[in-house]
């Protein structure tokens, strides 16, 4: 079992960060998401004292009746609060949670007729604190906006959040009960999507009398609108034949053009600062450019003032020569862009730096600085307060005390942190390469070598070793996360209270031990200082998905998006968020956004194509797509061999399968965060064309190959459901159902809705093979019901659902994932 840091036992870190967080938290609100059911007694304020007292002795009756509530207080994951003429009730287990107590509340309040009750569900972030009265009470958004939705219904009424209707939406037994009522306007002005929850027999049916009034007042407004746009339309249509006829006398008129629509507008005070070009003889120190950009564009990015575009998007415009700067400027949507260049020769640097108003290729503002090398940092933060003043940007004294700041103050040491920071950027489609990895941690090791007091080297490398960590096919070993824990031990000693540290923590609590509510608390208290920080917004989606709050990783992932437009890693992650959604259409068009960014990225293409394979079973454009790009370029043919192994096996064609495994060479393959050993590969290509013999022969192989490798990492879900399923395989039952069934224990569906699933379907494949048929179905019917991995082209083509072939519950569960034209 995965251990949080407070449990490791022996580590210095482990020990640091949890004082620093029971330090912290003594201080600060302790932020998490609930489900908040507002209840309130209609026409309370209106009735006598006594009649008061008696309605809420009611109320009290039926909520203690509620078998929802009895359920979660034993628990213990539910909070009650009185609020005068009702009552709040606050759910931490589930989002299902309120809205079933809604409808028990309803049906027992329809035995008290003299009890008007209206409820409002909303899901949101509160904080638990202690109120005057040395009594528990909550605050926060997730409270103030169930109050907000319950406002806008009548007596009988559960409406819900837009938020909690897309989370019901996903269960079956929901979806009949929702209907959407639209906008209502609430208190500030704010404006909310709501939604009626109602069955036969319990809530009210009935257009709440706030959205009559809504819904008259738009058809008043929406029948002046056409009035005017017909006389509008009549007066263009007399001037535009008055032309027509005033124009066709003269054979040399123009026809005239059609207006270009408005562009979305831009924030003034919105830069990007470009890659700066290196113009000494010396190109292989071209990075020296690179880390003096990305220094100002970090010190910019740090005043909350301004949009500043993260690095990843304006690294693709190098090339100085014959740059567009207006084009470049609405492609990252800002109002400004800082371009320069860099000049080192021995002890001297030489840094010129302007700014242009991209609106108008206009010169604001334009400086050159020649020093010493080692006054290279001091000039960093001159430039980005040069700029800050220029865009009339406010700097508080925290803001400007951190762009004044060296990063070290060791040139040879900075290189050695610039290189590295290159290497890790996630530029690919596939994300960091593993061998980047690596060689990013050796050169970070060099940089605090040189400099002990190196902050930020210290963050990446904690970066880097937790990413190395984590991802799947790379170390998940306990000398990976002493590391991390070691360098992140230092990060937290260097600045505790810093930004960067928080961040550093967030991440390393997620990747290193799944403490998602903990990196979840890092997060909020980073975005104070680093607030155009995308890796903050992409973080906070990530632990969204993980909760299963799929809605709000969308959101937050867009957001990263704006600030990092051209991330392709990004893309990729909103594009999987929308695949376990099952949203294809919408998976399809951020991938066709990402090839318009860089057409030539194979892998993205490749992406772009699988859509059709999981919506459609259609594997042609995957197989089209892999044909071409390895005709094109046979050395591509390693980089895609994981997508062609996976296509052979859909298409059943084992030369081709053999080929993909050759192009893989010794690297692993595998079914989203499960890798197994090309040796599993040869055996399903002997199983595909009927050697038995073959097929098990191999599958020992992979058998030692994978016990090895769950021996170095006992307590890693993934790699044991591996070894389940080859043991189903071998028909080793026991061993297989045992090892599927710890698999799916250390990483339950409950604490995270991405590993879980995933740990469930693999659990099916090998119970199928088992022969535990009903149990595979289970887990099966389960997971189709629920955002996971699992499409209809998978269970449609792969083998590894053979064993469930022609049974006909297996056939209906492969029916109600297809597409509609296709299930009709």
């Amino acid at each position: 079992m995965l251990r949080s840091p407070r449990e490791k036992d022996g580590g210095a870190f482990g020990e640091r960060v949890a004082s620093r967080v029971s330090d912290e938290e003594k201080k600060k609100l302790r932020l998490e998401i609930a489900h908040v059911l507002f209840v309130d007694i209609v026409g309370y304020s209106k009735l006598l004292i006594s009649e008061q007292s008696d309605l809420l002795e009611h109320l009290k009756e039926i909520v203690r009746g509620s078998e929802e509530v009895r359920t979660a207080e034993a628990a213990g994951k539910l909070i009650r609060l009185a609020t005068g003429d009702g009552m709040a009730l606050v759910f931490r287990n589930s989002p299902e949670a309120p809205a079933q107590c809604a409808l028990e509340l309803a049906r027992a309040d329809s035995q008290h007729p003299e009890l008007q009750l209206r409820m409002g569900i909303h899901s949101g972030p509160i904080n638990e604190v202690v109120d005057v009265n040395d009594r528990a009470n909550v605050t926060g958004a997730g409270i103030n906006l169930a109050q907000r939705v319950m406002d806008c219904g009548d007596a009988g009424h559960i409406l819900l959040s837009q938020h909690v209707a897309d989370d019901l939406e996903q269960y079956e037994k929901w979806r009949p009960l929702l209907h959407v009522l639209g906008e209502c306007e609430v208190k500030h002005g704010v404006r909310l999507r709501v939604v009626n929850l109602y069955t036969d027999e319990l809530g009210n049916p009935a257009v709440p009398e706030k959205f009559q009034r809504i819904g008259g007042a738009k058809m008043s407004r929406v029948l002046w609108r056409e009035i005017v746009i017909v006389l509008l339309l009549i007066g263009a249509f007399i001037t535009g034949a008055m032309l027509f006829f005033h124009r066709s006398g003269s054979p040399s008129s123009a026809p005239s053009t059609s207006p270009v629509a408005t562009a979305p507008a831009i924030p003034k005070k919105s830069i990007a600062v470009l890659p700066f070009e290196y113009l000494s003889e010396e190109k292989a120190n071209a990075y020296f450019a690179d880390g003096v950009q990305d220094e100002i564009l970090t010190d910019l990015a740090r005043i909350a003032d301004l949009k500043v575009i993260s690095r990843t998007s304006v690294i693709g415009y190098r090339e100085t020569a014959g740059r567009n700067l207006r084009k470049i400027g609405q492609e990252l949507g800002v109002a400004h862009l800082l371009e320069g260049s860099v000049h080192r020769a021995g002890a001297r640097v030489r840094v010129n730096a302007q700014l242009i108003d991209a609106r108008t290729d206009a010169h604001l503002w334009a400086q050159t600085y020649d020093r010493d090398l080692a006054d290279v940092f001091a000039i960093q933060s001159e430039i980005a307060k040069a700029i800050a003043d220029q865009l009339e940007a406010k700097l508080s004294p925290n803001e400007k005390s951190a762009i004044e700041e060296a990063p070290t103050s060791n040139v040879a040491a900075f290189d050695f942190y610039t290189q590295a920071r290159n290497l890790m950027l996630n530029i690919s489609f596939t994300a960091v390469r593993f061998d980047n990895l690596r060689r990013a941690i050796t050169l970070l090791e060099q940089a605090v070598a040189i400099d002990s007091h190196f902050f930020l080297a210290y963050v990446a490398l904690a970066e880097a070793n937790d990413q190395l960590y984590s991802l799947g096919g790379g170390d998940h070993t306990p000398a990976r996360l002493a590391a991390a824990d070691a360098a992140l031990a230092r990060v937290t000693e260097l600045r505790p209270s810093a930004g960067e540290t928080s961040l550093a923590v967030a991440r390393h609590r997620y990747h290193a031990y799944r403490d998602f509510a903990g990196a979840r608390t890092e997060l909020a208290e980073a975005a104070r200082s680093l607030p155009n920080e995308p890796a903050i917004m992409s973080l906070a989606a990530f632990i969204d998905r993980r909760a299963g709050q799929w809605e709000e990783a969308v959101r937050e992932l867009s957001q990263a998006i704006e600030h990092d437009p051209r991330n392709i890693f990004f893309m990729q992650q909103l594009a999987l968020t929308y695949q376990y959604m099952r949203r294809y259409a919408e998976m399809a068009a951020v991938l066709d956004r990402a090839i318009a960014v860089d057409p030539a990225r194979v892998e993205t293409k490749i992406a772009r194509a699988q859509v059709e394979l999981h919506r459609h079973a259609d594997t042609r454009p995957l197989h089209d797509t892999i044909q071409e790009a390895v005709a094109r370029d046979p050395s591509i043919a390693s980089v895609v061999a994981e997508n062609w192994i996976n296509l052979s096996l859909c298409r059943r064609d084992v030369d081709e399968l053999a080929r993909a495994l050759t192009s893989l060479g010794n690297r692993g393959f595998g079914e989203s965060a499960v890798t197994f050993d090309p040796s599993f590969g040869e055996a399903l290509g002997k199983y595909l064309r009927g050697d038995s013999v073959g097929f098990h022969e191999k599958l020992q192989v992979a058998r030692s190959k994978q016990e090895e490798t769950v021996r170095r990492q006992p307590d890693y879900s993934a790699p044991l459901c591996a070894l389940a399923i080859i043991d189903a395989m071998l028909g080793r039952k026991d061993d297989a159902l045992k090892e599927g069934q710890r698999a799916v224990e250390l990483t339950p569906v409950s604490t995270d809705a991405v590993s879980g699933t995933e740990q469930r379907v693999l659990f099916a494949v090998a119970s199928a093979w088992a022969g535990a048929k009903d149990q595979a179905l289970d887990q099966l019917e389960a997971m189709t019901k629920t955002p996971c991995f699992l499409s209809y082209g998978q269970l449609k083509l792969q083998p590894y659902w053979d064993p469930l072939r022609g049974d006909p519950r297996f056939e209906q569960i492969v029916a109600s994932l297809a597409p509609k034209e296709t299930s009709k």
